[in-house]
This record gives structure tokens, C-alpha cells and sequence, in this order.
């Protein structure tokens, strides 16, 4: 994969996306934590020989006995004239730190934090295109517990199965500055099998991060995620809380298409339609938004409460089977009291309003990450109002990169 298929970055350690209201233009949003990222093997990147035979030039950093290093610190390798082929770390009472190359071969990064306050060794050997073997050896001293944290956090959890829009979402806690991003964006890793290119896109506040490929992924992806920004500085005098990871895997093509001029959702499996419902959206004074959008979450059982922003206007009622699809309160549900003007009118203050027959079947297919497209109701979404990289082109995602897209990567 190209370097931009493995990205890192990260996020504020987030609670389970909790609903307080629905429908209504309440703005939350929250992350789930993910398990630590499991260690990877070293094999060194293969690099082209040079046409003459000559002695390699080796720079390792960090430099010889430097002090206060960062516990997200990378073994740094600039060479000529031959390639790397083994890196070794090990800490002051020799255990070997596991870890591996990035792909374009500029640094070794290790599979998790070093810790603080500790001295490590690294030996570098590389063999130039004469053959001969050169060893270089460097000794570093990390920092200590950082005053400041930038919170993280990754919304995506092990040995689960989303669907083909599900992106890659990282929060941060402050935001991340743009002079801080793309250091940022670097420590963010992400590989796809089967291989699909990708890169990650910012919010304008910085407090979220969007990985997504040019189309869907294609039914089966694993998708291997590692936010490695533990004890990384993310701004001035502020460092990231801990790494993140998940690794978990793309299901079945299945989306939802509700056109506001009929009133009906289309229900499409795999390219074949399966289901048509009637709808209910929002009102005039409610309007529902227009735009793709993902299902965040699924709930068998809530309760929409808008009093609290609403006053002597909200409402609070027992809903069925809501999948989320805004942090604003849009919503698909069940809405038995709106059956009659499904399909023919909008009464809803701003959900997808289903029967509860269609409700339940729709709640028993879905995944988080199913695609939700809602046309022609005249009010736009809006960019991040939920999980929304798909309701841009992908030309218009890749300029959120705080590192250089390729222009043939779409």
C-alpha cells in the first residue's frame, strides 16, 4: 500500500455514543476506545541498488545520548549507497522492543510507546551495493509523564463487521492545530486487505479525522487500524494520550435511498433492490437533511427527549428500533403514529419516519457503516453533522490531507 493507506493519527478517549435527543438540532458526538495494537515483526523494506558498487552512508536518529525523547519516538534512518536491513532496540536491561519499518523505509517505528524515563539502545546495520556491512549504534533517553494530553479516541472496535461506508473516525480532544497536523496524520496507520488507497481528510476544528478510499470498500476488507499517537507531541507542550487500535472487517453492500419527491426508501442489497417502505421526513419547520450519510448507532429501545433545549415546545416519547445517522438528531425509526402520512406527506421533526414492521425489518439487516443517501429535501447537510466524508466527492475529501495526495490515488 502507499504510504497514505497507512496513516497515523488519533483522538479523545470517547463513551459509547449516547442519544439525549432526536430530531431535533441538539449537538453531541463521543467515541468508543480500542485495543491496544498488537506488536509487528521488523523485515527490512527492499531499496533499489545503485548501478555502481559503493560503500553505504548511514544517519540514525535520535542522535547519541539525547535526552527528553518522546515515548512515541521513531528510529529515524537516512542511507546511500546500499539499504538497511536490520534494526534492533532494546531498553537499559536489553530487552528488544518490537516494531517495523514504515514503508517508504525512513524510519523504524516501534509497535507501541517506549517508556518514560528510560534509556534504549539502537543498532542499525546496513550493507552497501559493495557488499560490506556497516553498523551504527545510537543511544537515547526518553522524557517524563507529560503535563499536558490531547484526549483520543477511535470509532471502531475488534472482531466487529460494519458496512461498506463505515470510515475510519478519530477524535481529538483539543483539536489538532493545522501546523500539527500532517506530524500527526503520519502516526496514523491504516491497511486494508484486500490493498484499496485511502487517506485521511480533518474536520475544520481538528477535533476529528476521516479515513475513507476513493468508492466503498469492497465486501470482506479487513481493515487493520493503528492511531499511534501515544506520548506523540501534537501541539505545543501537549502530547497524545495513548495509542489506539482496532482491527475488524467490512460485511455485505447494503443501502438505503429515500427520495423526498415519492416519499419512499429504496433498500438496495449488492446491487439488487429488495425492499421498497414508505417515509415520513421532516416537516417545514423541521426539515429533514439531504446528503449521504452512515449509521452510527442502533438502538432497539430509546427515549427521545427534547424538552431540555426545547422547552415548553419538545417533546419526550418512547421510540423502536432509531439508528442514528446525525449527531443533530436525525434519525430512522419506528413511528407508528405516523403511518398514515407515510408515503404521502412530511410530518416528522426531522427523522426518517418507518412503520414499525418496516423498522424492525430494516433494524434486523443494518450494520454501522450502511450508507443512508436522503434527496430532494432542500436543506443541505452539513459537514460533519455525523460520519460524513461520502457526501463529498473524493477530490473534495483528499484537500482535508494535511499530507500530499497523489493525483492519481482516486
Amino acid at each position: 500500500m502507499v504510504d497514505l493507506r497507512r496513516s497515523l493519527a488519533a483522538i479523545l478517549a470517547l463513551a459509547v455514543i449516547t442519544p439525549l435527543a432526536a430530531c431535533s438540532d441538539d449537538s453531541s458526538s463521543g467515541a468508543a476506545d480500542a485495543a491496544p495494537a498488537p506488536s509487528a515483526s521488523a523485515a527490512a523494506p527492499v531499496l533499489e541498488s545503485a548501478t555502481k558498487a559503493e560503500p553505504v552512508s548511514l544517519t540514525v536518529t535520535p542522535a547519541k545520548d539525547k535526552k527528553n525523547v518522546p515515548v512515541s519516538a521513531e528510529i529515524g534512518l537516512e542511507v546511500s549507497g546500499g539499504e538497511v536491513t536490520s534494526v534492533t532496540v532494546t531498553d537499559a536491561k536489553g530487552k528488544k522492543v518490537a516494531g517495523d519499518f514504515r514503508e517508504d523505509g525512513s524510519s523504524w517505528v516501534p509497535s507501541k510507546p517506549l517508556k518514560t524515563r528510560q534509556k534504549y539502545e539502537a543498532t542499525v546495520v546496513a550493507t552497501g551495493t559493495d557488499g560490506v556491512a556497516k553498523t551504527q549504534k545510537t543511544s537515547f533517553t526518553t522524557m517524563g509523564e507529560p503535563g499536558r494530553r490531547t484526549g483520543t479516541g477511535l470509532y471502531l472496535f475488534d472482531d466487529h463487521t460494519y458496512g461498506v461506508a463505515m470510515p475510519v473516525v478519530v477524535e481529538f480532544n483539543p483539536g489538532i492545530k493545522k501546523k500539527d497536523r500532517a506530524a500527526v496524520q503520519k502516526r496514523m496507520f491504516v491497511e486494508t486487505t484486500p490493498a484499496q488507497p485511502g487517506t485521511w481528510s480533518w474536520t475544520d476544528n481538528g477535533t476529528q479525522a476521516y479515513y475513507r478510499a476513493p468508492e466503498y470498500w469492497k465486501t470482506g476488507t479487513v481493515l487493520k487500524v493503528r492511531i499511534a499517537v501515544g506520548g506523540l507531541k501534537t501541539g505545543e507542550n501537549i502530547y497524545g494520550d495513548k495509542d489506539r487500535s482496532a482491527t475488524a472487517k467490512i460485511g455485505r453492500k447494503f443501502e438505503m435511498k429515500v427520495d423526498n419527491k415519492t416519499k419512499k426508501m429504496t433498500v438496495v442489497q449488492d446491487g439488487k433492490t429488495v425492499k421498497t417502505m414508505p417515509v415520513s421526513l421532516g416537516k417545514k419547520s423541521t426539515p429533514s437533511s439531504s446528503g449521504t450519510m452512515v449509521v452510527m448507532q442502533k438502538m432497539a429501545e430509546t427515549v427521545f427527549d427534547t424538552t431540555d433545549t426545547d422547552g415548553a415546545d419538545g417533546y419526550r416519547t418512547n421510540i423502536q428500533y432509531a439508528q442514528r445517522l446525525t449527531w443533530s438528531g436525525q434519525y430512522i425509526h419506528s413511528a407508528p403514529w405516523s403511518t398514515g402520512a407515510q408515503g404521502h406527506r412530511n410530518v416528522s421533526h426531522g427523522c426518517v419516519n418507518v412503520s414499525p414492521s418496516n423498522a424492525r425489518w430494516l433494524f434486523d439487516k443494518t450494520l454501522v457503516g450502511d450508507p443512508v443517501t436522503v434527496r430532494g429535501t432542500g436543506d443541505e447537510l452539513d459537514y460533519g453533522n455525523g460520519w460524513t466524508p461520502w457526501d463529498v466527492s473524493w477530490e473534495e475529501f483528499a484537500k482535508g490531507s494535511a499530507l500530499k495526495v497523489p493525483s492519481n490515488l482516486g
